[in-house]
């Protein structure tokens, strides 16, 4: 049929009772919808779904839990420590596929989580579980109940040691939302990222932290990952940057140790930052700056232990640096929001306005930003200076 004929139907989306997942899925559960939720081991993936289908089935007449790696009294003392256990809440311990599709034939759950999905097999197929074909067809028997029953589907999966989804790729084109659960497991924050939506935007972010009761979501992300006032204890090597991860703008410290390289060949490490970004970085300085850092060991941390890939921390970064070298702390308030090119050049950055409003929220008073930026201005009634700097070397003037 012509496709201006197609009638759109409204997407009645239910809630998981996380509102920074519901934020994420863009919005809520969709019902039929597949997702896989993927992350290290213990970083919190089991915790994360437990958490939602505890809320979920308070809700629902019925939510089934599928654990394939835990026993029900593993499971049964998690859900314990986390909240309230409602009774609409089923588990199956159960790894055949042919099985779990009784249950859920029988039983018509409204929500299931499956917990992993590397677990699964079909008696049929020869292979081991957790192997190619195991998993592409035990996925795809699942997939086909979500989508003619419309059933929402959660598949936990691993990761291989780069940090992709275990099993083919296949997996995340068939499913429709792909989740990362990422962070450090022995920092308290957690970021929950969309690498595939097919009901929403891949641009937000979910910020928790894990406590003794579970993951608890973080609504004001820089108030969580500003250290003490940076400068203030005159201590150098630290900077923050205004950073925007999806579409969440929060202020994030950089701390950078620039010393004498002890071996002969200098060490770069960096943490929560990319290690070639920050090789290229040192490379402009060097150039651009004059500055010798070919023999030096430089480090490089993210406070709060979180990754994050947006490129407005070069700016950030070359601050932090220049100022471990030169052992001069930058004055308390002062923000970066810049890329650097090779040329030494500090290019735009886009949603340039979002970071100057939460700036200013949290009481900076100078912010470093590109010079070819446009229409920049502070909030009305703030009192945060905005600087244009054009190139590496001006920052350098001006800090110094």
């Amino acid at each position: 049929m012509p496709l201006v004929d197609v009638e759109v139907l409204d997407i009645q989306r239910m809630s998981s009772g996380d509102h920074e997942l519901d934020r994420v899925l863009g919005g809520g559960v969709v019902p039929g919808g597949v997702v896989l939720l993927g992350g290290e081991p213990g970083i919190g993936k089991s915790t994360l779904m437990l958490q939602a289908v505890l809320n979920m089935a308070a809700a629902s007449p019925r939510v089934l839990y599928v654990g394939g790696e835990e026993s029900p009294e593993q499971v049964r003392m998690r859900a314990e420590r986390l909240g309230h256990v409602p009774p609409n809440l089923f588990i199956l311990a159960e790894t055949n596929v042919q099985e779990i599709l009784k249950e859920l034939e029988k039983n018509r759950p409204t929500a299931v989580v499956i917990d992993s999905v590397q677990t699964l097999y079909l008696p049929e197929i020869e292979s081991a579980p957790g192997s190619v074909s195991q998993i592409r067809e035990s996925a795809s028997a699942l997939t086909r109940f979500a989508k003619q029953h419309h059933v929402p589907l959660f598949f936990i999966g691993h990761i291989t040691k780069e940090g992709s989804l275990a099993g083919p790729k296949v997996l995340e084109h068939m499913v429709d939302v792909v989740l990362q659960f990422e962070g450090e497991r022995h920092h308290a924050y957690r970021m929950l990222r969309a690498i595939k939506n097919r009901f929403g935007t891949t641009a937000e972010l979910g910020l928790y932290e894990m406590q003794g009761t579970g993951l608890q979501a973080v609504d004001h992300p820089s108030d969580a990952l500003l250290g003490q006032k940076s400068g203030e204890d005159g201590l150098s090597g630290t900077a923050i940057s205004a950073a925007v991860e999806g579409v969440r703008p929060m202020l994030v410290e950089v701390q950078a140790l620039v010393s004498t390289a002890v071996y002969g060949t200098p060490q770069r490490s960096g943490t929560g930052f990319d290690l070639r970004r920050l090789n290229m970085l040192l490379a402009v300085l060097e150039k651009r700056c004059g500055f010798k850092l070919a023999s030096k060991d430089v480090f490089l941390n993210m406070a709060g232990g979180l990754r994050i890939q947006d490129p407005a921390l070069d700016l950030a970064v070359v601050a932090a640096i220049l100022s471990s070298a030169l052992d001069v702390p930058l004055p308390w308030g002062t923000v970066f929001a810049g890329e650097v090119g090779l040329t030494g050049e500090i290019r735009p950055v886009p949603r340039l306005t979002q970071r100057i409003s939460e700036a200013s929220r949290m009481g900076m008073k100078r912010l470093f930003h590109s010079a070819h930026a446009r229409n920049v201005k502070a909030p009305e009634g703030s009192s945060l200076e905005l600087i244009p700097v054009q190139q590496v070397s001006d920052l350098h003037g001006r800090l110094f």
